[in-house]
C-alpha cells in the first residue's frame, strides 16, 4: 500500500500537468471550438434533464410583456415568511403598497400537482452613450428583467394552458383589490402637440357611496342591479357583437347631485374617472385618439354635453347627426334601435327579453295616445 508521502506527491503531480495543459489548451486551442464544445456538453446533459425551463421577459420589443407583469403581481403574494428578500414600493400619489420578488431569488410554487420553481433574473447592462444638457458624455446603466420558470417537461402543456391563464386571472384580482382610484383630466393642447400623454390623474377620493346617496330606494337598487349586470355580461356584449359599454345621461340644476352619483359608481365598481371637456378638443381625429388613450374598466364623464356642442353647426350638416333614424309607431311615439337593443340586453333569457321588449313598446304606445288626446 502507498504511503501518504507517495500519495501526495502523485496528486501535486497530477494537478500540476493538469494546469500545464489547461495552459496549452488556451494558448492552442480557438475560443470558437472551445465555446462549441462547451454547448455541445452542455446540450448532451440538458438532453438527459427530465426539467424544462421558460424565460419570461419584462419586455416584447418594446411593449411591456403581459405574462411577465401578472406573474410579478401574482409571486408577489405568494412570499412566505422563509422568504429572505422582497421589494416593497409605494409610487407616487399612491395609497396601497405592493410586493413583489427582489432580484435574483427564487420561490416555489404548487399548481394542480405540479411542482413550478421560480426565479427572478436581474442583469446589468450597459446602455448606448448619453450626453447631458450640460455637454457631459456618460454611459447610463440599465437592467434587464426576466422570469426563470423550471418545472417537469410532462407538464409544459397544463403550465401553457392552464397555469399561465390562471396567473393573468389571479393577477387581474390582486390588481382589482390593490388599485388606487384616479380621476383623470385632460392634458394643455402643447402638451398633447408635444407628444406626452392626453391625460394628468391625481387620487380620487370622493367618500360618496350608494349607502351615502340621498336618492329613492327603487331608483338606486335599479341603478345598482344595472351597473352590476353589466360589469358581468362583457362576455355576452362580446358574443352579440355589441361594445362592452354602458350610457347614462345626467341631468339636472347645480347641487342635485349628479357628481355624487358619478363618484358613487366609481368607488361601487373600482371604475377610474375620466373627466373629459369636449370644449378642449379641436378635432374627430383628437377626439379619437384621446378617447383611445382611456383605460379599461373605467367611466368616462362628459360634463356640460348641451353646452360643449355647436348644435347650429351640427344641424347644418344632418348627415353627420341623423345617424339613427327613429322608428315611428304614430305619433309622438318615438321608439330608436338603440332603444330596442337596450331592451333586448337587459335579460340573457330570450323570451324574458322579447317580453320586456313588448312591454316596453305598450308603454310608449300609451304615452303617445295620452299625449294625443292631450
Amino acid at each position: 500500500m502507498p504511503s501518504a508521502k507517495t500519495i501526495v506527491s502523485t496528486a501535486a503531480s497530477v494537478a500540476a500537468s493538469a494546469m500545464v495543459i489547461r495552459s496549452i489548451a488556451r494558448e492552442l486551442v480557438p475560443h470558437e471550438l472551445k465555446l462549441f464544445v462547451l454547448m455541445n456538453i452542455r446540450g448532451l446533459f440538458e438532453s438527459f434533464s427530465s426539467e424544462i425551463t421558460l424565460i419570461i421577459d419584462q419586455f416584447d420589443g418594446l411593449a411591456s410583456n403581459q405574462i411577465y407583469r401578472a406573474a410579478d403581481i401574482y409571486l408577489g403574494n405568494k412570499i412566505s415568511p422563509s422568504t429572505k428578500m422582497f421589494r416593497v414600493s409605494m409610487p407616487e400619489k399612491e395609497n396601497k403598497m405592493s410586493i413583489s420578488m427582489a432580484k435574483n431569488q427564487e420561490i416555489v410554487d404548487h399548481f394542480d400537482g405540479v411542482k413550478l420553481k421560480w426565479k427572478q433574473v436581474t442583469r446589468q447592462v450597459e446602455s448606448t452613450q448619453y450626453v447631458s444638457y450640460t455637454g457631459q458624455s456618460t454611459k447610463m446603466q440599465s437592467e434587464i428583467r426576466y422570469f426563470n420558470l423550471t418545472f417537469h417537461k410532462q407538464h409544459k402543456d397544463k403550465v401553457l394552458n392552464s397555469y399561465f391563464p390562471y396567473i393573468l386571472r389571479k393577477s387581474k384580482s390582486a390588481q382589482e383589490e390593490n388599485k388606487t382610484l384616479k380621476l383623470y383630466s385632460l392634458n394643455q393642447d402643447h402638451a398633447r402637440r408635444f407628444g406626452l400623454d392626453s391625460w394628468h390623474w391625481i387620487t380620487f377620493n370622493h367618500p360618496a357611496t350608494f349607502d351615502t346617496l340621498a336618492m329613492e330606494a327603487e331608483l338606486k337598487k335599479m341603478i345598482i342591479e344595472d351597473l352590476e349586470r353589466f360589469v358581468k355580461r362583457k362576455d355576452y356584449y362580446r358574443r352579440v357583437g355589441k361594445a362592452w359599454k354602458r350610457g347614462y345621461l345626467l341631468y339636472g340644476p347645480p347641487g342635485t347631485g349628479k357628481s355624487s352619483l358619478i363618484a358613487a359608481m366609481s368607488n361601487y365598481l373600482n371604475f377610474d374617472i375620466y373627466d373629459l371637456e369636449l370644449s378642449a378638443v379641436h378635432s374627430n381625429s383628437e377626439l379619437r385618439r384621446v378617447l383611445l388613450s382611456t383605460g379599461n374598466r373605467s367611466i368616462l364623464v362628459v360634463e356640460d354635453i348641451d353646452c360643449s356642442l355647436e348644435l347650429e353647426d351640427r344641424q347644418a350638416q344632418p348627415t353627420t347627426v341623423n345617424v339613427l333614424k327613429p322608428l315611428r309607431t304614430m305619433q309622438n311615439v318615438r321608439v330608436t334601435p338603440a332603444d330596442v337593443g337596450e331592451q333586448l340586453l337587459k335579460n340573457e333569457d330570450p323570451e324574458i327579453a322579447l317580453k320586456g321588449l313588448l312591454e316596453f313598446l305598450n308603454a310608449k304606445l300609451i304615452e303617445g295616445c295620452e299625449s294625443q288626446a292631450s
